[in-house]
């Protein structure tokens, strides 16, 4: 699983002013990512606002995701419900558009128990070939996926990576000796990401890297090559957005996203778009970040969106 490292982006769903998905514009975002060198995107998933997405459009926005792609980089489609026979069917529906993996949540809402959650895992994972990195995030779930779950799906080769979104920076230390040798463990929480590599994790399911791609990238570099100093600093250059982006998720990184020309900044209820006053403390801070830093696409464009931003 040597793609399954560093920071990989968790790709909003653009939708235009009708409310339909945008799919020129999703095409841009997966280039410009493409252009930054990530090993994988993941679509359909938390920043992508899966739970307001039809199954046909799912299937359609991994569809554009690997008709883009074209083998340059892993498409990782989300494909979670708290409903086994649902999320089976998503997961068969991101086979047939062509995801290379599934990212499968810990079911919401249900409160399951761990053997619930045992039996729902092995049932997606009985349902396709494709690879599963599972998604544990306690916060929206309530209930979190417990260590010794983990090590037991993990037994199968076919489950690969946890997206851990716990916000435990010490959960590597305890798993690495538990789990087999290739199993990617990857944070989920931006804000948190570089403690949990420091601590033996592999990488980040990230939102902030929509944003700045390539100095997620030198962050990961960085702690790779144990220049932590260098990485922290990097990573202080990065607070101001992370903190702004969890604020309102995923509507400010639509527009901040917006505001570097990407997309509207359009989101379906029950999400709405920023008020006035969060709109100003976003295009201030991506108006304080480097050129060089910011997301541009693969031709090095920029719509004249940022320079509203600084004005």
């Amino acid at each position: 699983m040597s793609w399954l490292t560093g920071y990989i982006p968790d790709l909003p769903t653009p939708f235009d002013e009708d409310g339909e998905i945008d799919l020129k514009a999703f095409a841009k975002l997966c280039e410009c990512q493409i252009a930054a060198g990530v090993s994988a995107i993941v679509v359909g998933e938390t920043t992508g606002e899966a739970s307001t997405l039809t199954p046909a459009e799912h299937c359609t926005i991994v569809h554009a995701a690997v008709e883009t792609a074209r083998g340059r980089v892993r498409v990782i489609a989300g494909a979670g419900s708290n409903s086994t026979s649902q999320a089976i069917e998503l997961t068969r529906r991101a086979v047939a558009a062509g995801a290379d993996a599934i990212l499968s949540v810990v079911p919401y809402y249900n409160k399951p128990m761990q053997a619930g959650m045992v039996r729902h895992f092995q049932a997606i994972a009985g349902s396709t070939d494709l690879p599963i990195i599972l998604h544990d995030i306690p916060a929206r779930t309530v209930r979190e996926l417990a260590d010794d779950t983990l090590v037991q799906l993990a037994q199968s080769r076919q489950f690969i990576g946890l997206r851990d979104g716990s916000g435990d920076i010490a959960r590597p230390l305890r798993l690495r000796a538990l789990l087999p040798s290739g199993f990617r463990l990857l944070s989920g929480d931006d804000a948190t990401a570089l403690s949990y590599l420091v601590h033996g994790g592999d990488g980040c399911i990230s939102s902030v890297s929509n944003i700045a791609p390539l100095l997620c990238r030198a962050i990961f570099s960085s702690c790779q090559q144990g220049r932590l100093p260098a990485a922290r600093y990097l990573q202080s250059r990065l607070a101001p957005l992370t903190a702004v982006l969890a604020k309102e998720s995923p509507a400010a990184l639509k527009y901040a996203l917006c505001l570097l020309g990407f997309m509207h900044p359009n989101t379906r209820l029950p999400i709405v778009e920023l008020s006035p006053a969060a709109k100003a403390e976003v295009a201030s801070v991506i108006a304080g970040i480097d050129d060089e830093d910011l997301a541009c696409r693969s031709d090095g464009w920029r719509e004249p969106y940022l320079s509203r931003a600084r004005s």
